[in-house]
């Protein structure tokens, strides 16, 4: 039985300090249904995992962003934890190759503290989405309208808050990058 995203290539970006289970319960959301998930950061080797403060599992790297093409990918994955999107922010490659799934109107999908990135990539402005309460503001400051929801869709981009709306979180994605033609 073929898989509601057969050979789609999708990009999860996550840095040290990711919460594991936002990485890795999307992962096996989009592995299950035939897609092709690919762990990229902001410098290749290993990511440290967390399970909110305490730590997790390491993660190998399958690309640095700096030599990943965001053209190869169908959809975008953004986990959160606190210190996971605070290094991605603040770093240009990250911030260009996510920009770049907003201006080809390809689907990403972030959750809890994920959309700091996004912010950062100037791509919230006009648009709704939910995320971890504490970053209301700065969605609100960037231009987005922000509401608590479990999870929100606008458009291509798909927000939740918190790991326990994982379950919603994950059958968005699927939804979503379902909709996306394989390259």
């Amino acid at each position: 039985m073929a898989g509601k995203l057969d050979g789609l290539k999708i990009a999860f970006i996550a840095a040290d300090g990711v919460e594991q289970v936002e990485l890795t319960e999307p992962w096996k959301a989009v592995e299950a249904e035939g897609a092709q998930p690919e762990l990229l950061s902001v410098e290749s080797g290993k990511i440290q995992g967390f399970n909110h403060l305490d730590k997790g599992d390491t993660f190998k790297v399958d690309h640095a962003v700096s030599d990943a093409d965001p053209s190869d990918y169908a959809g975008l994955v953004l986990p959160g934890g606190v210190a996971n999107p605070d290094f991605l922010r603040t770093d240009e490659d990250v911030v260009s190759f996510v920009r770049s799934f907003f201006d080809d109107d390809k689907p990403a999908a972030v959750i809890c503290h994920g959309p700091w990135t996004i912010v950062e990539a100037d791509v919230v402005k006009g648009r709704t989405l939910t995320s971890w309460p504490s970053l209301q503001t700065d969605i609100r400051n960037a231009g987005g309208n922000w509401v608590d929801e479990e999870v929100h869709i606008d458009g291509n981009l798909i927000t939740s808050r918190k790991p326990d709306d994982l379950p919603a979180f994950n059958a968005a994605i699927v939804e979503v990058f379902a909709g996306v033609p394989a390259s």
